[in-house]
C-alpha cells in the first residue's frame, strides 16, 4: 500500500425500511464508484456511520465490499481502530480475516488526548501487530488531537504504516511541512473534500472523498488533471468540485450524500442512525442540483 493513489470513495452503509444494511445496494454502490473510475474503496469510515453499526453489521459490509473488490481487482481500505490501544488491535486482527483488505483507517486516539509521543507510540504498537498497513487519519476537529508535521512524519517512518488520511479542517503549515518533505512513499492522502483540489496541486498523490459519491468521474479527472499538469483544467474542476463538496456538508456527513443517492435511486432509503437525523430536503435538492447534469457543475464557475 505504499505509493497509494487516486480518488478512494468512502462507502455509505445504505439501510433499509426496515432498518436493516441493504447489503445488495451496498455492493451495487460499489461497483459504480470503481465503474466511473475510483482508484479504491473505503468501507466503515466516518461516512459509513462505523460507530453505529454493531460487530455483525460491519462484518457484513467488510465482506460486501471484499467481495466486490476479489472481483474488480481493486484495493480496500477498512475502518478499525478505537480510543485506547488494546481495542484498536483487536479490530485490526479481525480484518486478517478478509485477504482483500489492503490497509486500515485508524483514528488518533479520541477524547483521551495522548501527547504525540503517545500518538507515536500507540501506531507504533499497531503497526507491529497489524496484518495490514495502516492510514493514519487524522482528523483533529473530530478526535481533538491536532499532530503537527513532524509527528506525523514520525508516524510515516514506522514499517507499516503507509500513508495519512490528512482532514485537519483547512490547509495551513502544516500541511504545506509535511507535503513538502515526507517520508519515502508514505501517501499524504486528502481528506478534506473542499480542499482536495490544492492538497493536489501540492503533491497529494489521492484522497478519500466522500462527496466522490456524487460526482466520481469528476473527482477522477481532477486529480488526473493535477498529476498531468494541466493547470487550467484543474483549476475549472477544483473551484466547481468545491462547491458540490459545500454542498455535501451543509449537514453532517453523510446526511447530504445519502439523501442524494436515494433521490437519485441508489440507495433504497435516506436513512441514517441516531444520533444524526437524515438531511432536510432544501439540502438534498441543493446538492442534487450540482449532480444531476454533470457538465452544470463545471458551468457554476
Amino acid at each position: 500500500m505504499r505509493g497509494m493513489r487516486g480518488i478512494h470513495v468512502p462507502l455509505v452503509t445504505p439501510f433499509d425500511s426496515a432498518g436493516a444494511v441493504a447489503a445488495d445496494a451496498l455492493e451495487r454502490l460499489a461497483h459504480e464508484v470503481l465503474d466511473a473510475g475510483a482508484a479504491g474503496i473505503v468501507a466503515l469510515g466516518t461516512t459509513g456511520e462505523a460507530a453505529a453499526l454493531d460487530a455483525a453489521e460491519r462484518d457484513l459490509v467488510t465482506a460486501v465490499c471484499a467481495r466486490v473488490c476479489r472481483e474488480r481487482g481493486a484495493p480496500l481500505t477498512v475502518g478499525a481502530g478505537g480510543s485506547d490501544t488494546r481495542a484498536s488491535a483487536e479490530a485490526l486482527d479481525r480484518l486478517g480475516r478478509w485477504a482483500e483488505v489492503t490497509a486500515a483507517l485508524v483514528t488518533v486516539p479520541s477524547f483521551v488526548r495522548p501527547s504525540p509521543a503517545g500518538v507515536v507510540a500507540h501506531f507504533e504498537r499497531l503497526a507491529a501487530t497489524t496484518p495490514v498497513p495502516l492510514i493514519v487519519y487524522h482528523i483533529p476537529y473530530r478526535t481533538g488531537q491536532p499532530l503537527d508535521a513532524d509527528t506525523l512524519r514520525a508516524l510515516g517512518a514506522l514499517p507499516g504504516v503507509a500513508g495519512v488520511k490528512y482532514a485537519a479542517g483547512g490547509i495551513g503549515e502544516e500541511a504545506v511541512s509535511l507535503l513538502g518533505e515526507s517520508p519515502g512513499d508514505f501517501a499524504v492522502l486528502a481528506g478534506d473534500d473542499a480542499y482536495v483540489s490544492p492538497m493536489l496541486a501540492m503533491g497529494a498523490p489521492g484522497a478519500i472523498l466522500a462527496s466522490a459519491h456524487l460526482a466520481t468521474e469528476r473527482f477522477v479527472e481532477l486529480e488526473a488533471a493535477w498529476r498531468a499538469g494541466e493547470v487550467a483544467r484543474a483549476r475549472q474542476l477544483g473551484h466547481a468540485l468545491a462547491r458540490l463538496s459545500a454542498a455535501a456538508f451543509a449537514e453532517p456527513n453523510p446526511t447530504v450524500v445519502k439523501g442524494v443517492l436515494h433521490a437519485q435511486g441508489r440507495i433504497p432509503t435516506p436513512d441514517v442512525r441516531l444520533p444524526l437525523l437524515p438531511a432536510g430536503a432544501g439540502a438534498v435538492a441543493a446538492a442534487l442540483r450540482r449532480t444531476r447534469d454533470p457538465e452544470s457543475v463545471i458551468s457554476t464557475v
